[in-house]
């Protein structure tokens, strides 16, 4: 791809620089096109007078020269480099910006913590779905945390405090020793340095607590390694890694399932403050944010704001990139939509009409891929494009529909017992066959009913013969859900 039509960000953090390029895409997307990260560790080179080695320097540069080989021919209103805490502190961090600006060809740019606060929360809120929660933010950093609170794309209220995982290891595990004596002085110390937390950001501020970068991270693919579920830590959760931690006793023969070779040595400060962090703002789970700092940083660059309505905008993406026909989407969405009003059970989940509703504007997303088979392609498409920002339930569900408006029932398996999947499902199939010429069907006097686990439909007299074809798919469609434990009864006439 030419540099012209991409952006990117440089991370500089205390423990990892970091490059991410984008692409925009359809409808102000911003597509990963490459993303490289270094352990560069230069917060460990700050010394008590807070001067950075020149070996930590040198590591930064070194660091900064292949980054500036990856980004030669990108304009400069389409890269961001930032700086954080490492070098807010760093005495001589003037002449380190300006050796790195000339390696890396771009000037770099030491932001403070609130900025980077800011950034981080619009980097979080852009892999978030739509929501109108009050969203509290947590990002733990080589040696800063930022806090945040905020609704949709905008910051409420954001802090940065100067402590960390590089930080806090330093400071409280620097002999290795991986002690209940240095976890309880590194938790109490984080405690005391958050203390203005407890009161700035009380549980009646937000509704939902997300944790994002490196030790969120760190923590979550350890619970995953271990059988949990990584994707929201807790408190019990973390006491669980505590116990291992203590258990090993020494970072030297730190060995736990999942966490990566570069996090084994600033893990425990990391833990220690994600610990204080929890107890002190009351949070009972913390849900395992993908977006950070340098998609903040992309969105920035690409100046925009995300539209009102995210989902529509991710929908009209995906239509838009697979060349969807989407007059013939909203043509089955109207029919599907109006055959599950008459069958929806007043239980249905919470959800259903919302899975149905982008299931219809997707159903025919395989068919760039190819025609045959196509809803297994399309199926795959809506289960892996990280791009639509769909809560994993919401995802699962959009996806079987998608598999399963198509051909054959049993690929379902299980799942076609469930009402929530089956009876949208079956509005979804019918509305199919009925718009198989690509035209408005003539549904006037058409009547869907449910008893149970049967449904009857029902047409008024002589539409079978003035719509033969129709007729005979309907009738397939009634053998097809025979073999199911639901069935389409049919009263054509």
């Amino acid at each position: 791809m030419a540099p012209e039509s991409l952006l990117a960000a440089v991370d500089l953090g205390s423990n990892s620089f970091r490059l991410e390029i984008g692409r925009v895409g359809s409808h102000q997307r911003i597509e990963r096109v490459e993303y490289l990260k270094e352990t560069v560790r230069q917060g460990n080179g700050l010394n008590s007078r807070h001067e950075l080695s020149q070996d930590a320097m040198q590591r930064g540069w070194e660091c900064l020269a292949r980054f500036g080989e990856r980004l030669r021919g990108f304009a400069p209103a389409h890269v961001r480099a930032v700086a954080t805490q490492t070098l807010r502190e760093a005495c001589n961090a003037d002449d380190f910006v300006r050796r790195g600006s000339e390696l890396l060809g771009f000037p770099i740019a030491i932001i403070p913590g609130e900025e980077e606060a800011r950034l981080i929360y619009r980097g979080v809120s852009s892999s978030l779905p739509p929501s109108q929660n009050r969203r509290l933010v947590i990002d733990i950093g080589g040696r800063s945390t930022e806090i945040i609170i905020g609704q949709q794309s905008q910051t409420l209220q954001l802090a940065s405090f100067a402590l960390g995982s590089v930080s806090w290891s330093n400071r409280f595990f620097a002999d290795g020793a991986l002690s209940k004596s240095n976890f309880a002085q590194a938790v109490a110390a984080a405690k005391q340095a958050l203390g203005q937390a407890r009161f700035a950001y009380p549980g009646t501020a937000w509704d939902c607590a997300y944790a994002s970068s490196g030790t969120a991270n760190a923590v979550g693919d350890a619970l995953t390694a271990q059988g949990m579920d990584g994707k929201v830590i807790t408190l019990r959760k973390l006491r669980h890694l505590y116990d291992q931690l203590l258990e090993i006793g020494h970072v030297d023969k730190l060995r736990i399932p999942g966490l990566k070779e570069d996090r084994r040595p600033v893990v425990a400060g990391g833990i220690s403050v994600m610990l204080a962090v929890v107890e002190l703002l009351d949070i009972n789970e913390l849900e395992v944010a993908q977006g950070a700092l340098r998609q903040g940083v992309l969105h920035d660059l690409l100046d925009h704001e995300p539209p009102a309505d995210k989902e529509l905008a991710e929908i009209q993406a995906l239509q838009q990139d697979f060349g969807i026909d989407t007059g013939h989407a909203q043509r089955v969405e109207r029919i599907a939509m109006q055959l599950w009003q008459a069958i929806e059970p007043e239980n249905a989940p919470q959800g259903s009409s919302q899975a149905l509703h982008i299931a219809t504007q997707l159903h025919e997303v395989g068919m760039r891929v190819a025609l045959s088979n196509y809803h297994r392609h399309g199926a795959y498409i809506t289960e892996h494009c990280g791009l639509a920002t769909w809560e994993p339930a919401l995802r699962q569900r959009v996806t079987q529909l998608v598999l399963g408006h198509q051909g054959k029932l049993r690929k379902l398996e299980d799942a076609i017992e469930e009402p929530g999947l089956a009876l949208p499902l079956m509005a979804l199939r019918i509305a199919v066959q009925l718009c198989h010429t690509r035209r408005d069907p003539d549904i006037a006097g058409l009547q869907l009913k449910r008893a149970g686990t049967e449904c009857k439909l029902s047409t008024p007299q002589g539409w079978m013969l003035a719509y033969p074809q129709s007729a005979r798919l309907l009738e397939e469609e009634a053998m097809a859900w025979s073999k199911t434990p639901w069935s389409l009864r049919l009263q054509l006439r």
